[in-house]
């Protein structure tokens, strides 16, 4: 699933062709939304600000309209420059905004709507969001008292998963964050110090930070998807597991993680 830094690039990538302008062209070729007329609907509104809150993209044009995208499993966004082949195939484009020669086409994105502004603020699923990863300045003491009035039974590695709690981060930086602050992303909330849990959001913030300029989630991993490999800290071999009621894939270092 793309993480909060995924959709923050993707947004990057986007502002430039789209922001304070009017899209040339409007396109929605997937069958659910050709009947809901979303290119008569915004003909001749600029976008006013292209904006990210975890895993959610928003394009919020003139008039009160915006465009919400949630990625979830399957779901992308694609900036094309002329001459560029599209990464997915033509039957998979949900939505297609050109803007000269350039194209910003998402794929096969789950939850595509369009909506107005004040829907954005009052819309359940949006207000329930814990504070950004991403955010200029975290919030941590909302953090903190969204994670004191969770389950205090779960593992640390599955309540930072919970969207609820804070916003953005997926299995890769919550094993990569967990690993890290040296915490056993296993242990118990209530076994978790309020410094040890700040310790896990300040340490991946700066990485996820970098991964949301470069766009590159690759470089510097520690822990993710090298199971049975050696521990860079310690030696020990890094161990993989499933972890919460979706079974998510944990990474970590069972000798110095505690």
């Amino acid at each position: 699933m793309p993480e909060g830094d995924t959709i923050a690039w993707a947004a990057r990538r986007m502002r430039p062709v789209l922001e304070g302008r009017v899209p040339d062209e409007i396109r929605t070729p997937q069958p659910r939304h050709r009947l809901d007329r979303w290119p008569e609907r915004l003909s001749g509104r600029a976008v006013r600000e292209i904006s990210t809150h975890g895993k959610h993209l928003f394009l919020r044009f003139e008039g009160d309209l915006t465009i919400h995208s949630h990625l979830r499993m399957t779901g992308s966004w694609g900036v094309y420059p002329p001459g560029r082949r599209w990464r997915r195939s033509s039957r998979r484009a949900w939505l297609v905004l050109r803007r000269g020669d350039h194209q910003v086409v998402e794929f096969d994105g789950p939850v595509l709507e369009l909506m107005t502004d004040s829907r954005t603020h009052l819309d359940q699923r949006l207000a329930a969001l814990g504070p950004d990863v991403l955010a200029d300045a975290f919030d941590h003491p909302r953090f903190l008292a969204r994670l004191r009035a969770d389950d205090h039974t779960r593992g640390i590695g599955d309540a930072l998963l919970d969207q609820r709690i804070v916003a953005g981060i997926g299995n890769l930086w919550k094993s990569e964050g967990c690993f890290d602050a040296a915490i056993d992303p296993w242990r118990a909330v209530a076994e978790v110090s309020d410094e040890e849990a700040v310790a896990i959001i300040d340490r991946l913030r700066p990485r996820m930070l970098e991964s949301s300029r470069t766009g590159d989630q690759d470089s510097g991993r520690e822990v993710y998807r090298r199971h049975g490999q050696p521990c860079p800290r310690c030696g020990g071999r890094i161990a993989a597991r499933g972890q919460g009621d979706d079974n998510r894939t944990t990474f970590w270092c069972p000798d110095c993680q505690r």
